[in-house]
């Protein structure tokens, strides 16, 4: 990370942040330590800040992407570090002209691929669970479509973004009652998302790949 974007991130306000436990059925596969902030672009803009960094066990992996959203949850940028023995690589995007722009950067090569981003848009990953909250955001009375772009696999797909409203759920073996958000399509089927009263991040599941990450209680 550069020291500009480390004297950006200390100006923001921050707004929420945790430590996720991961795990493939019971087995602890990652942890992930995420920051949420709200930032300012002059007087009348603003926006937000997600920044994660999750590492896996085996194989080794370290992922820590910082994406950028505005004031209506639209992605701006995004700077994506993956920390793979195999093939460590920076991943770089940017909207422009209703186009979500994204530079691979490896060791010895450099692409562009460009997505379109004309309506709702949202920046996931496969391995990284922090980012689920901004989906969660689009979340409404009705069903919401949106498009997920997943920089690192190559892909766009059509999400549908549903609130189920206030039940219980069980966070790290403890009964809570949360507000239940559902994401649909693309490979993962369906992605549970759990946010507190605040529209904190406690969970997020993927019962396809027998996936969840749990929010660790503070220290």
């Amino acid at each position: 990370m550069s020291l500009l974007l480390w004297v950006l991130l200390a100006w923001q306000t921050p707004i929420d942040e945790a430590t996720l436990v991961v795990r493939a059925d019971t087995g602890v596969i990652a942890r992930e330590a995420f920051r949420l902030a709200s930032v300012r672009h002059g007087a009348e803009s603003s926006g937000w800040t997600l920044a994660s960094t999750i590492r896996y066990q085996q194989p080794t992996l370290v992922l820590a992407p910082i994406l950028e959203v505005t004031g209506d949850s639209q992605p701006s940028s995004l700077e994506f570090d993956v920390a793979d023995p195999r093939d460590p690589q920076r991943i770089r995007g940017m909207l422009s002209r209703g186009k979500f722009t994204v530079r691979f950067l490896g060791r010895r090569t450099e692409r562009a691929r460009e997505f379109p981003a004309s309506g709702r848009t949202a920046v996931l990953d496969d391995s990284v669970f922090a980012l689920y909250v901004l989906v969660a955001w689009h979340a409404g009375p009705q069903p919401v479509e949106i498009a997920g772009i997943v920089p690192r696999a190559g892909r766009r797909e059509t999400l549908t973004i549903r609130d189920l409203g206030v039940g219980p759920t069980l966070v790290n073996g403890t009964s809570k009652q949360l507000r239940h958000v559902t994401v649909s399509g693309g490979p993962n089927q369906v992605v549970d998302v759990w946010l507190d009263e605040n529209a904190r991040l406690y969970k997020v599941e993927i019962p396809s790949r027998h996936i969840r990450a749990e929010r660790l209680p503070p220290a």
